[in-house]
């Protein structure tokens, strides 16, 4: 029947046949549990098999699609499969499915929670992708129900619960957890898939999928500030980790406007003018839809924080009681329509919403802001403050399609004038450098604060030592087992009330202000704040300064596309050389610290690079590679276009060229000097210098299919994208 066809059509999409995957992280770490099973142990026969952190696998298959373009649309498949309805993804994905991280009461190392921003940016460039080289395959899965929701026993709390302790915001659901496995023994992956309430698997289509996917981020924006981080895990950046909870990342925000661009001219273009979606999450869109036009008003200015509370009120509200439905009850199997005309009106409106707080985060040296802070004032007020600096949040709004080219040449000269630039390495580091306080300079009250209060004045005449305590020297401290203000709360409430009561309810909130203003926990980012090395203070890590270069190249090819003058791109090329040169292969080995040609995690203040391994850097710089040979799919044909390269590659005198073909065989080619050669989809091209724009095809029959100028056909591209090996 339909159902099973469906279902049939699904597995058949997800299928991919890979035998090996990056893996992240340490093996030493407790965590990380996997194995990597190329060979058969039986009889030692190739084993069709993969595993991986989420964000791994799916940023290594990016690199990868170049290689093998027809297995984007099963990447696309396998990664909205294993996303939940919530709009999040689990930790791991596997050729066998997806699992998630599991509380144990006895393993400290066990922690569980979503990450924020890989469902944006990830999947954005694999949907980019599908675009350019498989145009309208996208609009072909609007109106078929193939996509499914993971379900994974995690159970995010209400609004109201998240506001109250934004940093503890998931139940694990250990009953849950146990029936989904109980299901994937019996059933395999399928059984972690969610239900409707007639049991059977809830069906989607592509808009629904992507429709999840950017409300779970719009319930959480909070104007002016960004994308509030309230899941319990980091961003991109794991040393930032201490921002859960109080963070707003502007990164997310950059990214989910490009999302947004281009989700709104897929559906422009798209021939359906009405979409049908889950019941449940139409009304989740209609909240959040009315809540932004209802509220266009505040964009006239700065927003009031009172304005701010009341818009991510009408958010996370929406937000919060689409989960709580479906927690409770399942999806009904009921659908509903949405117009082309609501979704395009939608996309408008958010656009301006995010415009408008992009430019709130511009800085006064034409940086932006990447991470901000969100302290819940009031029952009626949210306010945003800000952190310093970071690279993370220039390389994502260079992405986000928001700047103009002359715009992104000043965010980088500026760049390059910051505190982010290292002169050492001729590169850049992921926040500015600083001196930590010294031992003796920490945890010293003024005593001007001691003058405002009443209750610590009398603590220090009665000599209790419980919150603070006067030294020899005269200078007061506050108790050194303290370790944050939630320690400070206990103190208090242990205080002998009889003497002490009126005057804690009059100071409490004045000592815990002291508290804060003397050690500002709620500025503290994790150990990017702390540690020397592992991302830390004065660190240079190499995998972001590849995405900046990537960015970089993007807005060199924005600006020769818009036909910017000479002068503004000849800029912006410096600076994406500069940055090129400063990556470790074209270092020597006394510089960088270790073999410039081995990847490395990141390198601290003064010491060489550290950590080698298969870093995600690898990828950006393939991406880059293909940018620079002038490599481009546009409309699903091929063409060339190498206004980066630079005419020092070329072969200054003969040279053989070895390669492997499609069949796996070793071939040579002998190359003429003045020419380049590379290899795309194991198909060896050759650029010639020239006075004249041609290409040569040249089949293994020896016919040649000419062109005049650089751009093939679509009948070229698909012997070379299906790897027929003609």
């Amino acid at each position: 029947d339909d159902d099973d066809d469906k279902n049939f059509k699904r597995l058949c999409y997800e299928y991919l046949p890979l035998k090996f995957s990056r893996r992240h992280g340490d093996p030493s770490r407790p965590w990380n549990k996997f194995s990597i099973n190329t060979r058969s142990e039986v009889d030692g026969s190739k084993i069709l098999d993969y595993e991986g952190n989420w964000r791994d696998i799916f940023q290594n298959w990016e690199a990868l699609a170049h290689s093998y373009p027809a297995f984007i649309e099963g990447m696309i498949h396998k990664f909205l499969n294993a996303t939940t309805f919530e709009g999040y993804n689990p930790y791991r994905v596997t050729k066998g499915g997806f699992d998630w991280e599991v509380i144990e009461e006895d393993d400290p190392w066990s922690y569980i929670g979503y990450w924020g921003d890989h469902q944006i940016i990830y999947l954005l460039k694999f949907l980019e992708f599908i675009e350019n080289h498989y145009p309208n395959k996208l609009a072909s899965c609007f109106t078929q129900d193939l996509f499914v929701y993971a379900n994974v026993p995690y159970k995010i709390k209400s609004y109201k619960e998240t506001l109250k302790n934004p940093k503890d915001t998931i139940d694990f659901d250990y009953k849950l957890d146990v029936k989904i496995n109980e299901e994937k023994e019996r059933l395999g992956v399928d059984g972690a898939l969610l239900r409707d309430e007639n049991f059977f698997i809830h069906k989607v289509n592509l808009i629904e999928k992507l429709l999840a996917t950017v409300l779970s981020k719009v319930s959480n924006f909070i104007p002016e500030g960004g994308i509030w981080l309230n899941t319990q895990r980091p961003e991109w950046n794991d040393a930032n980790n201490a921002l859960v909870g109080n963070g707003v990342s502007m990164v997310t925000l950059y990214y989910l406007r490009r999302f947004i661009n281009f989700f709104e001219g897929i559906v422009e273009n798209s021939s359906d003018e009405h979409y049908t979606i889950s019941i449940e999450l139409t009304l989740f869109f209609n909240s959040v839809a009315t809540t932004l036009k209802d509220n266009i008003s505040v964009l006239s200015g700065k927003v009031s924080d009172t304005e701010r509370k009341t818009i991510l009120d009408g958010l996370g509200t929406a937000g919060s009681n689409y989960r709580m439905k479906i927690y409770k009850a399942g999806f009904t199997s009921d659908k509903e329509t949405v117009t082309k005309d609501n979704l395009v009106a939608f996309f408008d409106v958010l656009k301006q919403y995010l415009d408008h707080t992009i430019a709130a985060n511009k800085r006064e040296d034409n940086l932006f802001h990447a991470y901000n802070l969100m302290t819940v004032k009031s029952d009626t007020e949210v306010s945003i403050s800000y952190l310093s600096e970071m690279l993370e949040g220039q390389v994502a709004v260079l992405s986000s399609g928001f700047l103009k080219p002359k715009e992104s040449l000043d965010l980088l000269n500026s760049l390059k004038a910051s505190a982010l630039f290292r002169h050492d390495q001729y590169s850049y580091i992921l926040y500015p450098n600083k001196e930590l306080a010294r031992f003796a300079n920490k945890n010293n009250i003024p005593s001007s604060s001691i003058e405002k209060s009443k209750l610590l004045k009398q603590l220090l005449v009665d000599g209790n030592t419980q919150i603070i305590e006067k030294d020899v020297t005269g200078q007061y401290h506050f108790n050194g087992n303290f370790n944050n203000a939630e320690s400070l709360k206990e103190a208090l409430k242990e205080l002998p009330e009889a003497k002490y009561k009126s005057l804690i309810r009059k100071d409490k909130t004045l000592v815990l202000s002291i508290f804060e203003d003397m050690f500002d926990h709620k500025s503290f980012t994790g150990r990017s704040g702390t540690f020397f090395g592992y991302e830390g203070l004065g660190s240079i890590y190499w995998h972001m300064v590849s995405k900046l270069l990537l960015a970089v190249q993007e807005t060199c090819l924005i600006a020769v596309n818009q036909n910017e003058d000479d002068v503004t791109i000849g800029k912006l090329l410096e600076h994406y050389y500069e940055i090129n040169e400063g990556i470790g292969v074209h270092k020597s080995p006394e510089l960088y610290g270790a073999f410039p040609t081995d990847p490395y995690s990141h390198t601290p203040a003064g010491k060489g690079a550290q950590q080698p391994g298969m870093t995600g850097q690898v990828k950006e710089d393939a991406l880059c590679r293909f940018g620079e040979i002038g490599v481009f799919v546009k409309d699903g044909v091929v063409l060339f276009n190498p206004r980066l390269l630079r005419r020092k590659e070329f072969l200054t005198e003969q040279k053989n060229f070895t390669y492997t073909d499609v069949n796996k065989e070793v071939k040579t080619l002998f190359l003429d000097s003045e020419t380049l050669c590379f290899t795309y989809c194991q198909v060896p091209i050759i650029y010639k210098i020239s006075d004249k724009d041609k290409i040569s095809v040249i089949f293994n029959d020896d016919s040649v299919v000419e062109f005049n100028s650089l751009i093939t056909d679509l009948e070229t591209t698909k012997k070379l994208f299906d790897r027929t090996g003609e």
